[in-house]
């Protein structure tokens, strides 16, 4: 394999073969390839593309780079779900544990935040004793106990990906689809997954803001991960206005508290956990209809049976055993809290979400760069959703900060990032498109 060679056909607009694109994959992954070398393949890749057979090729070959784990010893159908990313988008929390409750088995790999999107890892870093890098015979044992368990990616799975996401960002490579495509996968199929659901988020707090952007997205992983013989299927949802009415870290785990003891129905974040966990559970056969899958999550929640499940990860992940029930002894609170006040009076009727997750992450709660340490008590809590009528004066949200400079400058931004209109708008659904493997329509 001369790698030159394949970055040639490449950006001449060729067609690469399975083998090259695996032999490619394997000299990336051992180290024999040079910076320039990966830079100039993800540079041709962006400009031609790729067709499915060379994603599908490109995923499979990333998957294979490391370890891949395997589930033939648990009697579940194991299933996970993944999100491209968003402002107060905590589905995960809930989600994993709703499904665990149903049947399901969810081993599930997430990452931390990336720009203005929040991270499901650094949300679980506020929980005091929390491990989100367990050796592999735990994670194994937490899946297997409770049905679910939510850890960090470690360097053995799929290290292609890790390698090539890193040239990638630095080569303004990262918003090609097939690449975006294969880095998603790529891990998940390491994982050892029968069934994946996907969130494509779309609007003005996601990478994808146009609607024609995310359905591509959408279609390509749905695609690709059914050419790869994982069981997919994905929704395209709402992401301009915050999901759950938190964003931030320990705000967040909060969120998610209330929501497993029942203290967030008839919420747009109902909407969507419940939408993911009848997806979940038809794709894995455990659900006859969404109605059914529906049914069963909220089930899941009413009776704590969900809750258990949360509460059992934590603990035997190196939590607290008392979260749950005492959750102001565990989760850190910000040493200042201001409203957010309504600038006039009428109808709360749009927001630039990427501007709150900036100033989730100029309050402390992001990185801007790699090696930025979190604040994990900062965030926005409280947040009204939009179609909300306000007197001018009214709380639209509460700013959580570590100082009182850091709480007035957001507190600014976020009043003059909401806009308050004479008419009530209308609100999208949550959940905009279902995307389904081509052959199963």
């Amino acid at each position: 394999m001369i790698p030159q060679e394949i970055i040639r056909q490449k950006r001449n607009g060729g067609t690469l073969s399975e083998e090259d694109i695996q032999s490619f994959i394997a000299a990336l992954a051992s180290g024999q390839l040079s910076e320039g070398q990966i830079g100039a393949f993800a540079m041709a890749v962006w400009f031609k593309g790729m067709s499915r057979e060379e994603v599908v090729a490109l995923t499979l070959a990333m998957a294979r780079s490391g370890e891949t784990l395997s589930w033939t010893d648990i009697d579940r159908p194991i299933a996970d779900k993944h999100s491209t990313g968003g402002v107060g988008d905590n589905v995960s929390l809930m989600l994993a544990p709703i499904a665990a409750a149903c049947g399901l088995a969810v081993p599930m790999i997430s990452g931390r935040g990336l720009g203005h999107t929040g991270g499901t890892l650094d949300k679980l870093e506020s929980i005091p004793g929390y491990t989100i890098t367990p050796d592999a015979a735990v994670f194994r044992k937490v899946v297997k106990d409770v049905g679910c368990a939510i850890i960090g990616q470690t360097g053995a799975l799929a290290p292609a990906d890790g390698k090539l996401y890193a040239i990638r960002d630095v080569t303004a490579t990262v918003d090609s689809i097939p690449l975006i495509t294969a880095s998603i996968l790529s891990k998940k199929l390491a994982a050892g997954l029968q069934t994946l659901v996907l969130d494509v988020k779309v609007g003005t707090g996601a990478f994808m803001a146009e609607p024609k952007d995310a359905e591509m997205l959408a279609r390509s992983l749905v695609d690709v991960a059914n050419s790869a013989g994982v069981r997919t299927s994905a929704l395209i949802t709402d992401m301009n206005q915050p999901l759950a009415d938190a964003a931030g870290n320990a705000v967040e785990i909060r969120n998610c508290l209330d929501f497993l003891a029942g203290r967030k129905k008839n919420t747009r974040l109902e909407a969507a956990v419940l939408a993911f966990a009848a997806e979940m559970l038809m794709e894995s056969g455990v659900a006859s209809s969404v109605q059914d899958g529906e049914t069963r999550a909220a089930d899941a929640v009413s009776s704590g049976r969900a809750a258990e499940c949360f509460a059992r990860m934590v603990r035997l992940l190196g939590g607290p055993s008392d979260l749950l029930e005492e959750p102001d002894k565990y989760l850190v609170h910000a040493p200042v809290t201001k409203a957010v006040l309504a600038t006039q009076s009428g109808w709360l009727s749009g927001c630039d979400v990427r501007e709150i997750g900036m100033i989730v992450v100029d309050l402390g709660g992001g990185r801007r760069h790699p090696e930025d340490r979190i604040d994990h008590r900062v965030g926005v809590s409280d947040i009204l959703p939009l179609g909300t009528h306000v007197e001018q004066g009214d709380p639209i949200a509460l700013v959580h900060a570590a100082n009182e400079d850091a709480a007035d400058a957001s507190v600014a931004a976020l009043a003059a990032n909401y806009r308050i209109g004479e008419r009530q708008p209308v609100i999208p659904d949550v959940v905009c498109e279902r995307i389904v493997a081509i052959a199963s329509n």
